[in-house]
């Protein structure tokens, strides 16, 4: 059989770095370092940013995010950025006026962004379409519409297949993917579905984008090109396994050996995995690993991303050994909430319900402004009826009666009004959507740091930790031939160090 070239799609910076590292991991002199070698790759796209990571670029590291967009464009020159869009929404949990979410689109292809992936998070074909129409206004040189991938009773191939061909049908559209956020395509699922789909978008290329969460992937992408598919979605290996994607490495070398043409530069390849081994060992972050398989997983179908996200903030309160706690009660969450796609934000949605329920005094004690705006029909009408008791108590919610009496949302001219006029529209943006108090810090700290060590950045932290410590006056550190010396100056005087 003559053997088929295929695209990959690198997903390090973006998905892997939520899956792993909970989306806060890499800051953006760490991608700088290594974007002219991701360059040379070979990848038809890195998988760059969403909203959701724009928010983390200024909530946890004080950056601009779009200045990181420009800067690591300058770096890329020759490889598209891309953007994941999911629904009506930006940055924030509300849905968004479609002027803001036109500005938005401006603004990210003006500062770099190539390519989007287009995803609704109920699976609305016509709603994807409508946000592809949108994008391709602004220029976008390649848009990807997206069918998210689920296990139900209705989510049959011919249902998947029909979606597909409303979306081939889009002219804005060019490409189609299959998303599985939870990992959930087996083998065998894949060969009677990804025919289907390759069928239903005739000659516009078909990808797949799972994730290795119960150790399924590595399997599904071995067989995935004979199946129909053009372009598969990779991590590099110390950012690929876990609850990220398959390992470019692993995935090549298993192609290669079933006769299928990979044209990557694989040296550099290399380099970018031994780059970012160093950079995890350095920061201190977990390396994916391969997953065991677990039944048990189809039942709350938590995404990669969201149970990296889940497992930092349950360790933040010290509280991570209550996961399998959690995992079970986000599957009855999910029923009774009518079985959303648990993908951004209905993940969100059920996970943080979940996470409340375990650690509350009770079931829905508390409930969040994003459930009840779930509930009262804000994110569009569930794919099963939900459970008539949590229904009606959260209704019945004071919260809810407020949320639900909210005006609708505002165009650009009324929320201008708001601002400075003075504003540039990527900063007005990000404060219309985001407090107050954490765009200032972002502004305040100044341009984006564009330069990183995985040998400097431990000891910066070291004298940050002690500049916090008036009562340590010495400290030497002895490691592998490497000797620091520190010592406190008298109060106006310089510091003095050796090393």
């Amino acid at each position: 059989m003559a053997s088929r070239r295929l695209d990959f799609i690198d997903t390090t910076l973006r998905d892997g770095n939520q899956s792993l590292w909970g989306a806060t991991g890499l800051r953006t002199g760490m991608m700088l370092e290594i974007a002219p070698d991701l360059d040379r790759a070979g990848f038809r796209a890195i998988d760059f940013s969403t909203s959701t990571h724009m928010a983390v670029t200024v909530r946890f590291h004080k950056e601009n995010p779009w200045e990181r967009i420009r800067l690591m464009k300058a770096r890329m020159p020759r490889t598209p950025l891309s953007f994941l869009s999911t629904g009506m929404r930006f940055i924030s949990w509300e849905t968004a006026h479609p002027e803001l979410m036109q500005l938005s689109y401006r603004l990210l292809v003006r500062n770099g962004i190539e390519r989007f992936m287009v995803m609704d998070p109920m699976n609305n074909m016509q709603a994807v379409a409508d946000s592809a129409t949108a994008i391709a206004a602004e220029g976008a040189r390649e848009i990807v519409g997206a069918l998210v991938y689920t296990v139900s009773p209705i989510h049959d191939d011919a249902h998947f297949a029909a979606a597909a061909r409303r979306l081939a049908a889009v002219p804005a559209i060019h490409r189609v993917y299959l998303k599985d956020p939870g990992g959930l395509l087996t083998p065998e699922r894949a060969r009677s579905l990804l025919p289907a789909l390759r069928e239903a978008v005739g000659v516009k290329p078909l990808e797949l984008h799972s994730h290795c969460t119960i150790g399924l992937a590595p399997f599904t992408y071995a067989d995935a090109p004979s199946l129909g598919v053009d372009t598969l979605h990779t991590a590099m290996r110390p950012l690929g396994n876990g609850t990220s994607q398959p390992a470019i490495e692993n995935v090549v070398g298993n192609l290669r050996s079933g006769g299928d043409a990979v044209d990557l530069d694989m040296d550099a390849v290399g380099r970018v995995s031994a780059y970012f081994a160093r950079l995890a060992a350095a920061e201190g972050l977990p390396p994916g690993v391969p997953q065991e398989y677990d039944r048990r997983y189809f039942k709350h179908q938590l995404p990669g991303g969201m149970i990296g996200t889940m497992r930092r903030q349950l360790r933040e309160m010290r509280q991570e050994h209550r996961l399998p706690e959690v995992y079970e009660e986000v599957e009855r969450v999910r029923r009774e909430l009518g079985y959303p796609i648990m993908v951004t934000p209905f993940s969100q949605v059920v996970g943080t319900q979940a996470v409340m329920n375990v650690l509350a005094s009770g079931r829905y004690a508390n409930v969040p402004d994003e459930v009840i705006r779930y509930v009262i029909g804000r994110f569009g009408t569930p794919p099963a009826p939900m459970d008539p008791e949590v229904r009606d108590r959260i209704e019945q919610l004071p919260r809810a009666r407020e949320l639900a009496a909210e005006p609708g949302m505002c165009g650009l001219s009324e929320l201008r009004r708001r601002f400075d006029s003075r504003l540039c529209d990527e900063e007005f943006l990000l404060r219309a959507v985001m407090p107050a108090e954490q765009v200032d810090a972002m502004v305040a700290a100044g341009p984006c740091r564009q330069r990183y060590s995985a040998v400097a950045s431990p000891v910066e932290r070291l004298i940050g930790e002690l500049s916090l410590r008036p009562d340590v006056t010495h400290v030497r550190v002895e490691k592998d031939g490497f000797m620091l010396d520190l010592r406190a100056s008298p109060r106006g005087a310089a510091p003095e160090a050796a090393a």
